[in-house]
């Protein structure tokens, strides 16, 4: 918090004091690491919901291989990656950026593959993940290798 005494009586502009810290990418980086996470359980609950051949998925679909059991098992296991991937942002360190964009990077190409059973989830789930690739692409770098 600022007081009286850190302002310069002849200045005219009090926007950055030169004991302000400017931080770059906080809010992207901390962006990605929560939907990492979050996608991590949406993606554990359609995987579940695919295995258990829920109705909520489409049933008769023509899938990339196989069928949406086996793509419910992919998807369970790309949740559990990026829930994995998301917490190991929170600690800060380098090598989860680049598990952060791998996780994403996998799971995008994996939700493209699932769209035959859920198709506008598949797609905006593909969106979210370029997102998280873009957040710890550009922004993560300064940030964590100061860490």
């Amino acid at each position: 918090m600022r007081t009286t005494q850190d302002y310069d009586p002849g200045a005219t502009d009090y926007t950055a004091m030169p004991s302000d810290t400017v931080s770059t990418g906080d809010g992207w980086v901390t962006f990605a690491a929560l939907m990492l996470g979050l996608t991590g359980l949406w993606n554990c609950f359609d995987g579940i919901a695919a295995i258990s051949s829920a109705h909520v998925l489409v049933g008769n679909a023509d899938y990339v291989f196989s069928d949406l059991s086996t793509w419910g098992w992919i998807v369970l296991v790309l949740g559990i990656v990026q829930g994995l991937a998301g917490v190991a942002l929170f600690s800060g360190s380098g090598w989860a950026r680049w598990f952060g964009i791998a996780s994403a990077s996998v799971n995008a190409i994996g939700q493209l593959a699932f769209v035959p059973a859920y198709p506008v989830w598949g797609l905006a789930m593909f969106a979210v993940d370029i997102l998280i690739i873009y957040a710890l692409a550009v922004h993560a770098g300064g940030r964590l290798r100061t860490a």
